[in-house]
């Protein structure tokens, strides 16, 4: 087994005897070396952001001071659901290596397939609003401030 993908099984299987979380767990690796590693922490921390690559992308951006993990890869024990594919997208981390499918974490009542369907609704502009409402308001004010962002000459992306 490769030795970063065993760490991430080894955070996962912790959640096992611990009810931290789910039994999910990754590491993000720079130059060869863990720089963060992270478990599900849902439960404990009683936060649903809380997963094992966020816990592990905020970790790695502590350890180096930034929140570009550029030159980054990812190790985690599960296909990355929609919310951590998005933070690993963010992070710029460009390598993702996975072991458990989507299949399996459904398999064991994990239900990121919901929301793969949901975002796949709101890219073909037909939104469920059983599942969620987004609803515009007051963009003629809030644009304001894009604009205003828009001609500075330092900008942060």
């Amino acid at each position: 087994m490769n030795d970063f993908m065993k760490r991430a099984n080894e955070l996962a299987k912790e959640n096992l005897f611990s009810d931290d979380g789910g039994p999910f767990g990754a590491v993000v690796i720079k130059d060869g070396k863990i720089i963060g590693e992270g478990k599900n922490q849902v439960l404990i921390g009683k936060d649903p952001t809380a997963h094992a690559e966020i816990m592990a992308i905020r970790t790695a951006c502590k350890n180096l001071n930034t929140y570009d993990l550029t030159g980054c890869i990812i190790y985690t024990s599960c296909y990355p659901c929609p919310m951590c594919l998005s933070a690993i997208i963010w992070a710029n981390i460009k390598t993702v290596y996975y072991g458990n499918t989507k299949t399996d974490a459904a398999a064991i009542g994990f239900r990121d397939d919901f929301i793969y369907q949901y975002i796949q609704q709101l890219s073909s502009e037909q939104e469920n609003t059983n599942v969620l409402q987004l609803i515009p308001l007051n963009r003629e004010e809030t644009i304001e401030t894009f604009k205003q962002y828009q001609k500075r000459k330092k900008k942060i992306y």
